[in-house]
């Protein structure tokens, strides 16, 4: 099934610039990892926000539940999930 999924991040304004560095490395690595294990199909960053509108791809709603709820930035983040069907004019 594909998502379509806006990611908001709301880290807390005291956090310490390393704590979120480093939250922020391991949120790239697992992010590289879900694309190139061809989970997280497309990854775009909305201008002017800390946020992302994402497609994924997964076998059902506790399959992307489980890849969203392991991102090292999900404590932080407000997430919407729109699960997507194919359009009858689409020619792909």
């Amino acid at each position: 099934m594909l998502y379509m999924v806006r990611m908001d991040v709301e880290l807390p304004v005291d956090m310490p610039k390393n704590v979120a560095d480093e939250i922020k490395a391991r949120e790239k690595a697992y992010a590289q990892d879900l694309q190139r294990a061809g989970k997280w199909l497309h990854l775009w960053r909305i201008v002017g926000e800390y946020a992302n509108v994402s497609i994924f791809d997964a076998k059902d709603n506790d399959d992307l539940h489980t890849m969203l709820s392991n991102l090292p930035l999900f404590p932080y983040m407000r997430i919407k999930v729109t699960p997507l069907a194919k359009h009858p004019s689409a020619i792909v």
